[in-house]
């Protein structure tokens, strides 16, 4: 048996909370990352290194690349931050594609993503996260079915994304993201089945498996091959089947997050699963917009590290 060999990281959605900024609001960090960008993303890095994490992983703005060329410059500048502070740019999640639509400028999307792989490239990342577009609400009369030919224009779309990002020496890794098309286990090994695994690979988010009623110990084992990074976040169980799929959906998600070995995921089997697939790679402690980031990242390494980490078997 191959021991895995895993690296930490943190999505930047953990500092998506106004508290953290002393703010009233989302707006208000927004504000505070455009009047002073440069202190804005020395915040963030410095939060991280306290924490003991090692890796960043880059989400939407003002969290994203662009805020911080905004702050440095250029990527190799932002590297040069990071490297001061012992950390690495591991990802960065591509949030263009999930509200991607049939008839939508595809050259513009792959443009984008390609401007997006340059910057990882340049700092240092060879890993782009993606997720896929939501799904409708199930309970309104004019859902349309998200059948096999909707799944295979999809895909086509994925995998030419995925051969352009790689040009740029950057692997596209599908996201698990709840009520999207790619969470329902159905959904996951559909996606998996359309997609070559030269070129489009996966990014378990263990949460969002949970919200959607599966299992992410059963769900990544099928795929585990595909896997290149994983989202390590808990959750205290299914969300309702008629939940509202609307512009509010990735809020009504919070309240069943919750903290490592406090929900519903089964750590023990999820460790042993990596460690029997020999996993290498990075572990994204994710917490959504935590209010005490550091001190949330803190006990969730102590939660890995005394309780997940000895497990061998």
């Amino acid at each position: 048996m191959v021991q895995p060999k895993l690296n930490f990281g943190v999505d930047l959605v953990t500092f998506h909370h106004p508290k953290f900024w002393g703010v009233e609001d989302y707006e208000g960090i927004t504000q505070k990352a455009e009047a002073t960008p440069g202190l804005f993303w020395d915040t963030i890095l410095d939060a991280v290194a306290e924490a003991g994490i090692k890796g960043i992983e880059l989400t939407f703005a003002p969290f994203d690349w662009e805020g911080a060329v905004n702050a440095y410059g250029t990527a190799e500048a932002f590297s040069e931050a990071m490297t001061s502070r012992d950390l690495t740019l591991c990802s960065g999640f591509f949030v263009d594609l999930a509200n991607f639509a049939p008839g939508d400028d595809e050259t513009g999307l792959t443009d984008r993503a390609v401007s997006y792989a340059k910057f990882l490239r340049a700092g240092g990342a060879d890993i782009m996260v993606t997720g896929l577009p939501m799904r409708q609400t199930p309970a309104l009369s004019a859902t349309q079915p998200y059948d096999l030919e909707a799944a295979q224009a999809l895909a086509g779309l994925v995998h030419r994304i995925a051969k352009a990002v790689a040009e740029c020496g950057v692997r596209l890794a599908l996201h698990t993201e709840a009520h999207s098309v790619f969470a329902a286990a159905r959904d996951v090994d559909l996606m998996m089945l359309l997609t070559d695994p030269a070129d489009v690979h996966m990014c378990p988010d263990t949460a969002h498996l949970i919200l959607m009623g599966g299992d992410p110990i059963q769900i990544v084992d099928r795929h585990h091959e595909r896997m290149i990074i994983a989202h390590w976040k808990d959750a205290i169980g299914p969300m309702p089947a008629d939940t509202p799929i609307d512009a509010d959906i990735h809020d009504r998600h919070r309240p069943y997050f919750c903290g490592f070995g406090l929900g519903r995921v089964d750590w023990p089997a999820w460790m042993r699963l990596l460690n029997t697939r020999g996993y290498q790679g990075w572990a994204i402690l994710e917490l959504d917009a935590a209010p005490d980031p550091v001190g949330d990242l803190k006990r969730g390494l102590t939660f890995v590290r005394q309780a997940l980490l000895p497990i061998t078997s």
